[in-house]
């Protein structure tokens, strides 16, 4: 709050002194106490005035200039009032109690809204959980089919356990628990066991994958998460186009404090358009390649993000349109950091 801003709230304030010291004034003259008491007299009563506005003005500059830094520093500003201590004039009381009663409906609301959240996202483990048996009874009969339909088939039935799969880790990815463990794994298997995954899916689409990650190369991650990660960059390589995906890894910033190891995945499919690949990771967002396909849904780059985050990795992508892209993730060697990319 600028001294102009309270000066302008108190402009009846003021004027109304500035009438009453004239009065005054006017007073003093006509009952004929002499020029200096007509003078002293009113120029005391603007000066009491005057002090009484600074000190209004410095109590309450002060809960303001509070008041405002705390709703700036805050993330949830529904928290404002238990921060501010509540000052000792009666419209800054008035407006504690304001904050006060505004943060305890939204605390309610927020909370209420969270037990929902929670509450539905059990049920879509659940239903994943219960979902997975009547698949693998599915699997297990079209086990003893051959043809090409029964080929379809299998390959239709791989395609509802990688959606249920990704709705799992979707669910997962919103939760605040922590239900991954960080291990040190051996980075080729990773690879291995993502491809094997999805092998079915790639063999239909004629894809090879060329794994040039050392038996040596150990990376701090979930193994389950990453083979996840993997699979939605391979199945999305398959999906537009690639004919080889190329795994490689190599050692950046050996010896410092941000030394890590950056696994690149590239594929030759089709390729991203440049205006939409700084969308690629946004939920939802199909592109233009996306569109073209029809049955894309903008989440598996998504979640791979979203879980890369959740791991302390980093994530970065390039592409270029008709040549091919690129993912690379990042592991740091010291999990105390964050920041690796």
């Amino acid at each position: 709050m600028s001294l102009s801003a309270y000066l302008r709230d108190n402009l009846a304030a003021i004027v109304t002194g500035a009438l009453c010291c004239l009065g005054v004034a006017g007073m003093m003259a006509a009952l004929g106490t002499g020029p200096d008491a007509t003078v002293l007299v009113p120029c005391f009563v603007a000066a009491c005035g005057a002090v009484a506005l600074g000190i209004g003005y410095v109590r309450r500059r002060r809960f303001y200039a509070e008041l405002a830094r705390i709703v700036e520093d805050l993330d949830r500003t529904y928290f404002a009032s238990e921060l501010v201590d509540a000052p000792d004039f009666l419209e800054g009381r008035l407006a504690h109690e304001a904050l006060e009663a505004v943060g305890k409906a939204a605390a309610d609301d927020v909370s209420f809204h969270r037990q929902q959240a929670e509450s539905y996202r059990d049920y879509i483990e659940l239903w994943i959980h219960e979902i997975k048996t009547p698949i693998a009874a599915a699997h297990l009969m079209a086990a003893d089919l051959h043809g090409e339909t029964a080929s379809k088939l299998k390959a239709e039935l791989d395609r509802i356990e990688s959606y249920v799969e990704q709705a799992l880790f979707y669910a997962r990815s919103t939760s605040l628990a922590r239900d991954y463990a960080i291990r040190e794994i051996g980075l080729a298997d990773a690879v291995r066991t993502a491809c094997k995954k999805n092998a079915r899916y790639l063999i239909e689409r004629g894809v090879v994958p060329s794994v040039e990650v050392g038996e040596d190369v150990t990376v701090f991650a979930d193994a389950s998460w990453l083979a996840f990660i993997l699979g939605q960059i391979v199945v999305n390589a398959a999906k537009y186009g690639a004919a080889v995906v190329r795994f490689s890894a190599r050692e950046e910033d050996a010896g410092t404090s941000a030394a890590r190891t950056v696994l690149e995945v590239a594929d030759d499919g089709q390729g991203i358009p440049a205006s939409d690949v700084p969308r690629v990771f946004d939920r939802g967002f199909t592109g233009r390649n996306g569109r073209a396909q029809g049955s894309a849904t903008g989440m598996g780059l998504y979640l791979v993000a979203m879980l890369c985050q959740k791991m302390g990795l980093g994530v970065g992508l390039a592409s270029e349109e008709g040549a091919g892209t690129r993912v690379m993730l990042a592991f740091p060697h010291d999990r105390r950091r964050k920041d690796a990319l």
